[in-house]
């Protein structure tokens, strides 16, 4: 009996590529296909696919923050993150957030297949460019409490989801649908979120989630959505932009 695939990336071009790939052998069967990652977290809850090969760059949630969703949900499916990037935070958030592979776009064929069988058996896999790499970092004491600390270092994962969907102009019911979560409950994440990170308004926000990089741009809102954002208050297309712009001017904050 084949393992079944829930192949998530927003590029067609690519899952027909990757579906080319395992139809060369009877190992594997694509059981559903999704092309952003709150979409990939509802096919797995309704598919329960023994794996979820899942791009990391996604509209929505991204793929690292899918792979949260998917394995609280779903923990007998076991995901595979699909990269262009191999540093080694995406690396490590990766593996952190619940992933049992990680592989490189620029992997082989060969490579691919090699991390399906080993994750479908119980194993894990590191595409060998990304394992040599971090392999040298740790023999050169480069890896361990490098990172310089930032604002954000004292919120819990959901609230990091929740201060990139605010940054990106989502509007709390949107944020609340996104991440199966009760209104009320975001709403709490963001006064939350304000209190820890000393600012008083969603803007302030924003303009911290940009300057530590969290998103690359504060995105604006549909007009039905914008008078939401006044009324609770939340951020709207004026204010994403105004912190957008802060970011960009270079501002005191510290990035990563």
């Amino acid at each position: 009996m084949p393992f079944e695939i829930l192949l998530v990336d927003d590029h067609k071009i690519m899952r027909d590529g990757i579906k080319a790939i395992l139809k060369t052998g009877n190992e594997f069967n694509v059981v559903g296909e999704a092309e952003d990652g709150a979409e990939a977290v509802v096919l797995a809850k309704k598919l329960r696919p023994h794996l979820v090969l899942i791009d990391i760059n996604l509209p929505k949630l991204n793929g690292i923050e899918a792979t949260g969703e998917i394995v609280r949900h779903c923990p007998e499916s076991k995901v595979i993150i699909l990269s262009m990037y191999d540093d080694e935070n995406s690396v490590v958030s990766a593996i952190k957030g619940g992933a049992r592979a990680f592989v490189l776009k620029r992997a082989s064929d060969h490579d691919l297949l090699d991390a399906l069988r080993t994750v479908a058996k119980g194993g894990s896999y590191l595409s060998p460019q990304v394992s040599d790499r971090l392999l040298n970092r740790i023999k050169r004491g480069e890896h361990e409490d490098k990172k310089q600390q930032t604002a954000t270092d004292g919120l819990s994962p959901r609230e990091l989801q929740v201060l990139r969907l605010v940054a990106e102009g989502k509007t709390s019911k949107e944020i609340a649908v996104l991440l199966d979560l009760g209104l009320q409950t975001v709403r709490s994440y963001r006064k939350t979120m304000m209190k820890k990170l000393g600012v008083s308004n969603v803007a302030g926000l924003t303009q911290l989630a940009l300057s530590e990089g969290l998103t690359r741009f504060g995105t604006s809102v549909p007009e039905d959505a914008v008078a939401e954002h006044e009324a609770e208050p939340e951020v709207g297309a004026n204010t994403a932009a105004l912190a957008a712009g802060a970011a960009s001017s270079g501002g005191d904050r510290g990035q990563e």
